[in-house]
Parts: C-alpha cells; structure tokens; sequence
C-alpha cells in the first residue's frame, strides 16, 4: 500500500507536531515512537502512557434483539455480563478460523458496540450485517470516534485530571462528558497494565488528545506508539490477529479457549471448534524466552532435539526482562512442556531458549 493511500487519524497532526515516525499498519499511517520503544514501554509498566489507537474498528449493531443476535454470532457469551461491561470475543468462521478478535460493549438488549481490529472491521461488519435478523442494523462507524489508551499504574490519576470517571471494574465502562462533550471511557487495554480507553467523538478527538497528553506529561509520563504497544502485548502473551490469530489459527491453538462460551446453544464456528476441542489442537501457542543473546523475530521455526516443532508467530526484545521473547506455534506430538529447552534458527544461528507459559511478566490489570 502506498504512502498516499493510507487513512490517517483524527489526531494525526498532533503526532506530527510531537515529532513521531511513522510506519504503515492495518492500512494506516501510525505513529511508531516519539522518545523510543523502550522508553515509552518503561513509563507505561512503571508510570504512565498514551496510545492513539483510532486506527481501531467501531461499529454499532442496534435494533431490537441486537444483543440476542451478537451473542449468537461470536464466540463470547454475553448472558455472563450485563449493561455497561465490556466483552473480549471473537468472530469466527464456520470451520473455527478467526475473522477477528473484538471487544464487545453490552449497552444493553438493543445495542452492542463493538472494536475489532482496523484492517478486519469490514469483514466483520459484512459478517454480521448479511446474517443480522430484520429489526437489527449493523453499521460500520470506523470515522466516527477516536479511541485513546492511557495505560500504566498513574492512568488513574491522568484520567482523573480530566475530570472523567475512573472508579469501575476491569472491563467495565461508562458515558461521560468532557469539556460538554461525550466521552465513553472503559476499564480496558491491551498492555497488561490498569487503564482505560477512551472513546471520543472523531471531530472532538483532537481537543481530548491534546489534553491528555498535556496530563500525561505532568504525571511524568509520555506519549507512546506502536513499538511501545508491541512489545508490552507481547510480554503479556496477548494475541495480535494476523499472528496468532488468523483464518488458519483457531481460538484453541491461540489459548483462546476462554474466550468461547460452550455452552452456548449457538455461535459461528461452533460445530468446528467442539469438535477440535474433543480432538484436541493439533498445535498450542507457547511463550519462547532466549537464554542467550538474541531478538527473536515472527517467522522463526524452533527446533528440539533437531527436529522443527513449530514457527514464532511474534517476537521482539523484552525491554522488562532485557532478553528476546517470542510467541510460538508448537506442535502438539512433539509433547513439549514449559521450561523445556529449545533452539531457534536465527538466520542460521541456534539461538538456545526456554519455553514457558504466557504470560512473560506479571499483569497488573485489576
């Protein structure tokens, strides 16, 4: 995709003026660092962080029944919560591959907000509007809010400075205003640290964006991009669709399994991922962690005993723990286990790791 086709935020110019770089993801241009990976992924596990991730999907599924019919769709069982909770869930296909993986906001019976992934927001919505019953509109509102995520242990206090709820559980939100404006915030996030993500209009965005970062600064925290989200995702072993999960990669083999209500009398995929579950994956995502020196990349296959028992799906150098980490497909018969030894072909070079089990470091959400 060239420069020129990629979509932009509604606070692009505000990353442009904070001296961000750039790079292409999911169809957008998104900022990458301002200060560099890993300063900004220490302020967000030792202080605070502020992500723009507007890229991400929005859509509204409304009507009567609307809550009815999500649920008998993606995976996730919506009976578990109720009004003003939010939902991890995915969407599926028949055969139990994974359009994508979304958090569901349960309005209430007649209205569900969903965030999928940015480059997977129209399948979702086409999905869902072909099947959606008469009475329930589907719309794709992808250009109608932004979303910021101020992560780490002073979200709080950041939040709180805007004068914006922030006493709710872990995947919980709530409607509010800021400045007279609505803002819905959310007990949610994607660094395995306490946070929220706030969900403004797109024409109000710019005018919150700058007023968090103006509060972000004086809790002594910083601005952070899309390198800083990668790596702290990846300590926290979350799955990022495309990598661990994918049309190929079921819920199961992405330790997703939680994410399935079922017992559910319907979603799609069921039939498929019962029958994996019976038969059990033929492979499981595990946690690889270098005991040499070496970053460890997607792409990689890992061997034991001289033999390849599975391909890295993500990997980076973890800035918590100062050694190369990666996410990896193995394969089931090989029968590995946590804390056994394996090797990676780094470009030719056996790069001696352990695995181990997701997550890398500890989380601090609640």
């Amino acid at each position: 995709m060239s420069e020129d086709t990629l979509a932009r935020g509604p606070v692009h110019a505000v990353h442009t003026e904070l001296g961000a770089t750039f790079a292409p993801f999911g169809g957008w241009e998104m900022p990458v660092s301002y200060a560099g990976v890993v300063a900004e992924h220490n302020a967000v596990r030792k202080n605070v962080g502020l992500f723009d991730v507007s890229h991400l999907g929005k859509a509204l599924v409304s009507g009567q029944g609307a809550a009815e019919f999500v649920n008998s769709a993606l995976t996730a069982d919506l009976e578990r919560i109720g009004p003003g909770k939010a939902q991890y869930t995915l969407c599926c296909t028949e055969s139990g591959g994974v359009v994508d993986d979304l958090i569901a906001y349960f309005v209430g019976p007649d209205e569900v907000f969903l965030i999928p992934n940015a480059a997977n927001t129209a399948a979702v919505v086409a999905g869902l509007a072909d099947a959606a019953p008469a009475g329930v509109t589907v719309a794709d509102r992808h250009r109608d809010f932004g979303v910021f995520a101020v992560q780490g242990p002073a979200s709080r206090d950041v939040v709180a400075a805007l004068g914006l709820p922030v006493d709710m559980e872990y995947m919980a939100f709530a409607d509010a205003t800021w400045n007279g404006v609505p803002v819905r915030v959310c007990r949610t996030g994607y660094t395995g640290e306490h946070g929220y993500e706030l969900v403004p209009s797109w024409s109000d965005a710019d005018a919150l964006f700058r007023a968090l970062v103006d509060a972000v600064r004086a809790a002594g925290g910083l601005v952070a991009g899309l390198g800083a989200r990668d790596t702290l995702r990846t300590e926290m072993g979350y799955p990022l669709h495309g990598h661990e999960l994918s049309l190929e990669i079921s819920p199961l083999q992405a330790r997703c399994g939680w994410a399935v209500g079922w017992k559910k009398d319907a979603f799609w995929g069921k039939d498929a991922l019962t029958a994996e579950k019976a038969a059990g994956p033929t492979r499981t995502l595990r946690g690889i962690k270098a005991v040499g020196r070496g970053v460890l990349r997607p792409g990689l296959t890992v061997m034991r005993d001289g033999s390849a028992v599975g391909t890295t799906t993500s990997g980076t150098f973890s800035p918590s723990l100062g050694v190369g980490i990666a996410l990896a497909l193995i394969d089931t018969a090989a029968n590995v286990s946590d804390g056994d030894e394996v090797h990676v072909d780094v470009r030719g070079r056996m790069l001696a790791c352990e695995t181990v089990a997701p997550p890398f470091v500890s989380p601090n959400t609640k």
